[in-house]
């Protein structure tokens, strides 16, 4: 089930937000969202859910352990390296093990047969979830949990379990025993999530069809890539671009309005990256709980930039190997994050004081990092990236343009047009904009009011129009 699924937006959501509602205590409304959460997992991984909530139970008793062996210093490393290796091994097998196996067998001849694991929904995040948990109890940030259910509802929250943002257990242990929404937050909730709505049905799932157009489709025959025309392949790479931003964010908005809805407040996951000027403020602005998390967990302890250039560099190129394995189980994945600490480092050592006398060519520098890098995330085969590479500049023999790629970026003009504005803070400066006149003006405030109540209907009739009868729906990164 996917938030932008029917059966979630009339089924699944009204239910769970009327019963919860309905819970007259804290205790009560906690079992709600937890049997709607496990419900909701269950629905796409009902055997995988046992994983979910084992690796839950194993972390939450060594914590108690650990808690209650505080004195021990050696005891608590080994009861946090316990639920460090447990956490990660698992992660390792589901996520890598067939890649691992399969390199092994390519280069040794051995296995004989490669099993094809399949990759529990969810877990690279909420595994995350689970580490941050345990080192901050093991640093002293929070204490243990003693609830096993309150540990589970923060764990498989349905809200954010399967594809972020990354919760850190620190940031909303208070809100689990005790939280309040507001007419205001149930409001604010709403209008983000159909912000985030018909950002999904409305604009990624278009550029999806574009790249399935002039790109590639998911799971089609890759070999029509070394014949499409190099502007089929530019808009096409381009179309990608949005997509990714504009999928992965709306659901972090949808995630974070039905967190809202019900007292929840988790961290902003984007803050408009393709507006950046290099490449560091660029992952400052993407994916930022997951930044965040290599930042604080692992960047920092191995020393981060305070033991001089060579180990800050060295730091990085952990960091980056890492942030892309954690993509996927593929060699693009690993390429694509070393691609970009090949650029961050070259910032911290003397790229980026180039960069900050024109902000122009720093932006324009950024876009185009970044699209290659796409490019790159797009294609599991290396294969395919090096011809696509080469057909971008007519190096595969390939035409400049051809009939179909002209009608079709015709045809896709105005929604490209669009998304480029979606992807950039101007509606929201617009709002903002709208709200100081509208304290100013009773006029301005009356149309203000109106369009408030409108405008969330209005996204919500164009969501479910654009939904209904689409081939196209799915997150792209419930694969990761």
């Amino acid at each position: 089930m996917v938030f932008s699924s029917l059966t979630f937006l009339f089924l699944f959501l009204p239910l769970n937000f009327f019963t919860y509602l309905l819970a007259r205590d804290i205790k009560a409304k906690n079992t709600v969202m937890l049997i709607f959460s496990l419900i909701f997992y269950a629905w796409g991984e009902p055997v995988y859910i046992l994983l979910l909530v084992g690796m839950t139970f194993f972390d939450w008793l060594l914590m108690l352990l650990l808690s209650k062996h505080r004195k021990s210093a050696l005891l608590s490393k080994l009861f946090l390296a316990a639920a460090v290796t447990f956490n990660l091994l698992l992660l390792g097998i589901f996520k890598y093990g067939t890649f691992v196996l399969s390199n092994f067998r390519a280069i040794f001849g051995v296995p004989e047969a490669v099993p094809n694991i399949l990759l529990p929904i969810g877990i690279s995040f909420y595994t995350f979830q689970l580490l941050t948990y345990c080192v901050d109890v093991y640093r002293g940030v929070v204490p243990a949990q003693r609830s096993f259910k309150l540990l589970l509802l923060y764990v498989s929250m349905f809200h954010q379990c399967i594809a972020g943002p990354i919760v850190r257990y620190q940031d909303i242990s208070a809100e689990l025993v005790d939280r309040r929404a507001t007419h205001t937050d149930i409001a604010e909730g709403i209008n983000r999530f159909l912000v985030g709505l018909a950002k999904k049905a409305i604009l990624a799932n278009t550029c999806a069809e574009i790249v399935s157009k002039l790109l590639a489709p998911d799971g089609g025959d890759l070999s029509v890539l070394a014949e499409r025309s190099v502007l089929s392949l530019w808009v096409g790479a381009l179309a990608f671009s949005m997509q990714i931003y504009l999928d992965f964010s709306a659901y972090s908005d949808m995630a974070i309005g039905m967190g809202r809805m019900i007292g929840v407040h988790y961290t902003e996951n984007f803050r408009y990256p393709y507006v950046s000027a290099s490449v560091s403020e660029f992952w400052r602005r993407w994916h930022i709980t997951l930044g965040s998390f290599f930042r604080d967990y692992l960047y920092i302890p191995l020393g981060g930039n305070r033991k001089g250039k060579g180990r800050t560099i060295f730091n990085l190129l952990i960091v980056w190997a890492l942030t892309g394995l954690w993509h996927g189980a593929s060699w693009n994945f690993v390429l694509w994050g070393l691609y970009f600490f090949v650029f961050i480092a070259l910032e911290k050592l003397f790229l980026g004081k180039l960069l900050a006398k024109c902000k122009v060519v720093s932006h324009l520098y950024l876009l185009l990092v970044v699209y290659f890098g796409w490019v790159l995330f797009k294609f599991d085969r290396l294969a395919d990236v090096g011809t696509v590479f080469s057909g971008l500049f007519g190096l595969n023999g390939n035409p400049v343009s051809d009939f179909e790629t002209v009608t079709t970026v015709k045809s896709y003009t105005v929604i490209l047009l669009i998304c480029v504005l979606a992807c950039t803070p101007l509606v929201n400066r617009l709002i903002l904009l709208s709200k100081r006149a509208a304290a100013k003006s009773r006029v301005v405030f009356a149309a203000y009011a109106v369009l408030q109540f409108v405008l969330p209907i209005g996204l919500l009739i164009l969501s479910v129009a654009a939904l209904v009868g689409n081939s196209y729906n799915p997150f792209l990164y419930f694969r990761f």
